[in-house]
C-alpha cells in the first residue's frame, strides 16, 4: 500500500466551488433542494482548506450528496 497517487488539486475561488456544488446537486434529482455554504477551513493533512456545511438534506439523499461533495474535494483547493 502507500502507492497512493496525488494529483495536484486544481485552485478555486469559494464563488466557483459554490457554482460546482450547485451545479452537482442539481444534476441529481435526490439533491436538489439540499442548502449548503462553502467554508474556508484550516488545511488539513488531506491538502483540503474548505468544506461544505449543509442543510435540509433529504434522509434519501445524504450518501448522494457526500459522496458528490467528496469527488469535489478531492478536485480542488480554495485559492488564497
Amino acid at each position: 500500500m502507500g502507492d497512493e497517487i496525488t494529483f495536484a488539486k486544481t485552485p478555486a475561488t469559494i464563488r466557483e466551488l459554490q457554482a460546482r456544488v450547485a451545479a452537482a446537486f442539481d444534476r441529481n434529482p435526490l439533491c436538489r433542494d439540499v442548502r449548503f455554504d462553502i467554508v474556508s477551513t484550516p488545511r488539513s493533512g488531506k491538502g483540503t482548506n474548505w468544506t461544505v456545511s449543509m442543510s435540509a438534506i433529504p434522509p434519501n439523499a445524504v450518501w448522494e450528496v457526500s459522496e458528490l461533495v467528496a469527488d469535489i474535494q478531492d478536485a480542488y483547493t480554495l485559492a488564497a
